[in-house]
């Protein structure tokens, strides 16, 4: 019997999209903080789909951090 061969995906990432969430306590009450973005994938040459899901993750963890950094600042007045 011969083994089958494994499948290969024959699919090609047309967008990507990621959400960073991130949960704080501050005096005893916890707010979750979120940012999502999705781009879409040109169809040419050269795109690294790498690249482009770590800039991504990137700037949602940023956005994330930023939004964090922000409520610490509100409350500490």
């Amino acid at each position: 019997m011969a083994a089958k061969k494994k499948y290969v995906s024959k699919a090609k990432t047309t967008m990507i999209r990621f959400i960073s969430r991130a949960s704080i306590n501050i005096d005893g009450r916890y707010y979750t903080m979120e940012a999502c973005e999705e781009r879409m994938i040109p169809d040419i040459e050269g795109v690294d789909i790498e690249q482009e899901r770590k800039l991504l993750w990137d700037t949602v963890n940023t956005e994330c951090d930023n939004q964090i950094e922000d409520a610490w600042k509100a409350y500490k007045k």
